[in-house]
């Protein structure tokens, strides 16, 4: 009636019996996708030439990294400034970069950063940081050039849409739209992610060549540029329960 003893009436390799353990896990693996970004600011008329400035070294609430004001979550989400938390793993496959122009030529209250790439100041900015620099890892020991700005996040160089039209009332050409750093598509790590195990200290480099020049110099409708680097990855994080 149920069968013969010592012979397992559904054998052991067959699908839909999992491989149940006798012993109680001591703790569990989460996985996820993650990004962790972090901003360079960069006032008008600001030299570049030669310049190296680092990222993902200023925590959310704290100033650095050219700012004047404490980093808010737009402009960066690490709690802690160069470090991948205790318990946590994270693997980065690819690196995106955009850049920002604000209203004023330094970071000061009533600053924002939404002010469109469309003068010719402005895009001639866009186009000396994407052309000019270059990204690279900084580790305890070690530096490792990833690429050329204008292929981290989104190749192509300025890409966008501007139109003039007539003001109202007036005979003057306004320009309208914005310019951003190429098409959208980021830079990938194809077959090996870089990993960046827990407690592990890290930071990123924004990097000018000989040939860059200043930054708009500062006056009516220049601003100051905001460069933003977010690293898209996956995260593996141990929570003990035994």
């Amino acid at each position: 009636m149920y069968g013969v003893p010592g012979i397992p009436m559904i054998g052991g390799g067959q699908a839909g019996v999992p491989p149940v353990s006798f012993e109680l896990p001591k703790n569990v693996f989460r996985f996820g996708e993650q990004t962790l970004w972090s901003s360079l600011f960069l006032p008008a008329a600001a030299p570049l030439a030669n310049g190296v400035n680092r990222v993902f070294t200023t925590p959310l609430g704290q100033q650095g990294q050219g700012f004047g004001q404490a980093l808010s979550i737009a402009e960066t989400n690490l709690k802690e400034g160069g470090r991948i938390p205790s318990g946590i793993a994270f693997d980065c496959f690819g690196i995106s970069v955009s850049v920002g122009t604000t209203n004023n030529d330094v970071d000061a209250a009533g600053s924002f950063n939404a002010t469109p790439i469309a003068t010719a100041n402005r895009i001639g900015n866009l186009n000396n940081i994407i052309t000019n620099s270059v990204i690279t890892w900084d580790f305890t020991q070690t530096q490792i050039d990833v690429c050329p700005t204008n292929l981290a996040g989104a190749g192509g160089g300025a890409f966008g849409a501007l139109a003039q039209v007539t003001a109202t009332g007036a005979g003057a050409l306004t320009t309208t739209g914005t310019l951003q750093n190429g098409n959208g598509s980021v830079w990938l790590y194809r077959k090996h992610p870089v990993a960046l195990p827990g407690n592990s200290t890290f930071s990123m480099l924004v990097r000018f060549g000989s040939r860059a020049p200043a930054l708009a110099a500062a006056a009516a409708g220049n601003g100051s540029v905001i460069v933003r680097v977010v690293l898209l990855g996956y995260y593996k994080n141990v929570v003990e329960i035994a």
